[in-house]
């Protein structure tokens, strides 16, 4: 899709994943990560309304049990929501070690970028988008605020792409695939 000429260009799987720059937390540390930073990986972005909340701590607890094997599918883990670096770094002491960063999109133009975000609200909804290790979008999903996401749903998912071939309904790794895309 070529967007030069409109003033905005919509969020579509198979096209560049939109790049981004952000502060981050991670290992007691403060960072600057980029989309770039993960070229010749893939990227499993996940995109989560606020800290301190109800269903989101969840969501982030089970990622990080399964952080390691995204790692093993040479994806990288990234959560990303409107607050702030110390918000997270506050956050982190509640949660324990995380396995992946949060990245702080104060000024919501990644939300934006990837359509999850709520003007009204001024927070994301529960978006995740796996992006190909050349930075092409290959999946992406949106729930509402009130329903937690499936981290498995997200490993398969990540896991049928990563074959190239066409996979039917609930494949699993290790699965019969129908062929070359």
């Amino acid at each position: 899709m070529d967007c030069d000429d409109l003033d905005f260009c919509p969020l579509q799987v198979g096209s560049p994943a939109p790049k981004f720059k952000c502060e981050a937390f991670f290992e007691d540390k403060f960072l600057n990560i980029s989309l770039e930073d993960y070229k010749g990986r893939w990227v499993v972005l996940f995109f989560y309304p606020l800290d301190f909340t109800f269903v989101c701590p969840t969501e982030i607890m089970e990622f990080n049990k399964h952080a390691e094997d995204f790692h093993k599918e040479n994806a990288q883990l990234l959560g990303i929501s409107v607050d702030s670096v110390f918000s997270h770094q506050a956050w982190g002491k509640e949660l324990g070690k995380l396995n992946f960063p949060l990245l702080s999109d104060m000024t919501k133009e990644v939300s934006m970028n990837y359509g999850v975000l709520l003007e009204d609200k001024g927070i994301a909804l529960r978006g995740t988008f796996i992006i190909d290790h050349e930075g092409v979008l290959r999946a992406s999903t949106v729930h509402d605020l009130p329903v937690g996401r499936s981290v498995q749903e997200t490993l398969r998912v990540l896991h049928a792409l990563q074959t190239g071939d066409l996979c039917p309904v609930g494949w699993e790794k290790g699965g019969k695939t129908l062929g070359k895309a």
